[in-house]
């Protein structure tokens, strides 16, 4: 009886190691690639204009500085349609190379915002300004997928 316990045990521990290896075999379609941060904003009807100016403006001086050192690969404003009052038509896109430089360059960005805007009064004053032309609908952390060629 105990010999029998001791063969199926090690027919099951057998199975799970030449399945573990199949398993580390499987060649994934697919890596991971930059992280973007992406912000979904709703400019109040008539103030278009007004918040476009500020995104031209100081959130542009200040991607580009973030840009300049290495802090962030890219970034991208794009317009979309609103179907209702509460839809976002705008996203504020900002590409990291990864998770871990985003999170390990967050003091040095901190930095750099009181270098290009101002000291923490200029930029809570800036963002109450901002209330008055456009609402943060939401804000979301998003990995790239970058697909392999397929294999025939």
């Amino acid at each position: 009886m105990k010999l029998k316990r001791i063969f199926i045990g090690s027919l099951v521990l057998l199975a799970l190691i030449v399945g573990v290896s199949v398993f580390a075999q499987v060649k994934r379609p697919y890596h991971n690639g930059s992280v973007w941060n992406i912000a979904f904003i709703r400019m109040k009807p008539g103030m278009e204009t007004a918040y476009l100016n500020y995104l031209a403006g100081p959130w542009k001086a200040e991607q580009e500085a973030s840009k300049k050192e290495g802090l962030i690969l890219s970034y991208k404003v794009v317009g979309a349609e609103g179907h209702s009052p509460t839809d976002w038509n705008l996203m504020l896109m900002t590409e990291y190379k990864d998770l871990a430089t985003m999170e390990a360059n967050e003091d040095k960005g901190d930095a750099l915002v009181q270098k290009v805007i101002g000291n923490d009064e200029k930029q809570r004053q800036g963002y109450r300004d901002r209330l008055e032309i456009r609402e943060v609908m939401g804000n979301r952390l998003a990995r790239e997928i970058v697909l392999e060629p397929r294999s025939k």
